[in-house]
């Protein structure tokens, strides 16, 4: 589970709050100082529920205000009816309580005051974190991390123990890239109740000038970008541009690290780039950036690492959500050009979000059959960045489609979920679920005599892998990308999972 610091927190007061020592606290978020800052974001190393014995002079306001809870949280929880406490009692703590607007228009104000400016309006369905209460007033935070006040008659108090996992979402949304690769929208439209933050693959350096930003694809509208940002803002989503350097040249990755090399150049062109940032965020009303940038020169390793920090210097000042793509590695030395040029312990240091790049186990031209990420893979990664990033910080990048494996060519092809069940139902073939790795895969020769495997992932693959998330006690898993996963993910993480809003 994870905390934020509050005024007067300590480590010890912290750690003697959940019955740990301070050196785990430490080990647990890498710290190198006792000292806090108001609002840092901690790993509690401990299970859950966390259950708490009442002693004499305990009161609910006392227990409550101890775990940055609420009154009405703690007897939602227990079911109790009445303040009154026993010594002995055992009270199971919220580790996490939501706010589920029932009317078809929630208003949240700036204050708990019906005569309070209005903030934002949520519609029926938001989930919000709360952070207090007062009266018939609930204090939630927003999708741009503001707090707000909306009025108890707009929804439902509900609070979580820990009992079902509670992880975050990050969800990748693109146009339709072909009949087979649809577009993002109907899914993300569908289940904003199971996303905390979206990045829209929308926008990348510009070519021909390397300070600039670009449309991609260059055939949607300002508009329609708006409005695609104000439907997430509605449903309390965190919303951000996923900013690239990709596919400019089809087969040409030299194009994409000439164009990286170019705004990376000088303190200049990098300043002038980040403020274009700024701008775009402003431009569509987005809550921060998503940095995607791949194919990056080795001999660029430290402009890179200046560039995340200077960028993370301003998104700090702005008050703006920052996250960044990183492609997989299990250590530092430069044995992979490709994720080589990335200096986890930079990244880790300069952002709000470490967004782990884990689909190139297999898929890769020449890798062989396999899944695109097995649970050893997922772990592998994972636990080596945890040696130079919080564990709180990072999110589990998985894929949510496979590749269809020519045996004989040695070739692969994109498969989504759907592409992958009509392949086994057009020859008739019986999905295999493989125990080791956790994902399910098929074999099938094709009409010219050819033998293939296609792995791919279902809603069993992806609970295998939010399980593990959970294990690590890392932030989430993030999904590339909406519109190609199996639909019933979505029923498994309503029913195993609590999404939880509201990125911090």
């Amino acid at each position: 589970m994870t905390y934020e610091v509050y005024p007067g927190d300590t480590l010890y007061l912290i750690a003697r709050k959940y019955g740990i020592t301070v050196q785990a606290l430490m080990d647990a978020n890498r710290l190198t100082t006792t000292k806090l800052r108001i609002g840092q974001t901690l790993s509690i190393p401990v299970s859950v529920p966390i259950r708490y014995t009442v002693v004499a002079g305990d009161t609910l306001y006392f227990i409550a205000k101890r775990y940055h809870t609420t009154v009405e949280s703690i007897m939602l929880l227990n079911g109790l009816t009445s303040s009154t406490l026993a010594v002995g009692q055992v009270l199971i703590i919220p580790v996490y309580t939501e706010f589920i607007v029932q009317v078809g228009i929630a208003n949240i104000r700036s204050y708990a005051n019906m005569n309070a400016p209005v903030m934002a309006r949520m519609v029926k369905g938001a989930r919000l974190p709360v952070t207090g209460i007062m009266g018939n007033w609930i204090q939630v935070r927003l999708y741009n991390r503001r707090i707000g006040w909306t009025y108890r008659s707009n929804g439902v108090l509900t609070p979580h123990s820990g009992e079902k996992p509670i992880e975050e979402i990050f969800a990748f949304y693109t146009e339709r890239e072909s009949a087979a690769l649809p577009s993002s929208y109907e899914a993300f439209a569908k289940q904003t109740a199971e996303l905390s933050n979206v990045g829209l693959f929308h926008f990348r350096i510009s070519k021909d000038h390397p300070t600039q930003i670009e449309k991609f694809p260059d055939n949607f509208t300002d508009s329609y970008m708006r409005d695609v940002v104000a439907y997430g803002h509605r449903h309390n989503i965190t919303m951000v541009p996923t900013l690239h350097n990709l596919l400019y040249e089809a087969g040409k990755p030299s194009v994409n690290r000439d164009v990286i090399h170019a705004m990376l150049s000088t303190s200049q062109t990098r300043a002038a780039f980040i403020d274009n940032i700024v701008k775009l965020i402003q431009a569509y009303g987005f809550d921060g950036v998503n940095i995607d940038f791949e194919d990056v020169r080795l001999e660029d390793k430290e402009k890179l690492s200046a560039f995340f920090k200077e960028l993370g210097i301003v998104m700090k000042k702005n008050g703006y959500a920052y996250s960044v793509d990183t492609p997989a590695k299990t250590s530092e030395e430069p044995t992979n050009l490709f994720p080589a040029p990335f200096d986890y312990s930079v990244i880790g240091r300069s952002v709000d979000e470490f967004v782990l790049m884990l689909y190139n186990e297999h898929g890769w031209p020449g890798s062989g059959p396999g899944p695109v990420i097995s649970v050893g893979w997922m772990e592998k990664v994972t636990r080596y960045a945890m040696t130079k990033v919080p564990a709180w910080k990072i999110t589990a990048a998985v894929s949510v489609f496979g590749f269809d494996f020519n045996l004989k060519t040695n070739r692969s092809t994109y498969s989504t979920y759907k592409m992958a069940m009509n392949l086994a139902k057009k020859y008739n073939k019986d999905i295999i679920f493989d125990e080791k790795s956790q994902t399910p895969m098929f074999a099938y020769t094709d009409e010219s005599g050819d033998p293939h495997e296609v792995w791919f992932e279902n809603a069993q693959s992806v609970q295998a892998k939010m399980d593990l998330a959970h294990k690590l006690g890392i932030r989430g898993i993030a999904l590339w990308r909406l519109g190609m996963e199996d639909p019933e993910i979505w029923t498994m993480m309503a029913k195993n999972f609590v999404i939880r809003k509201s990125v911090t």
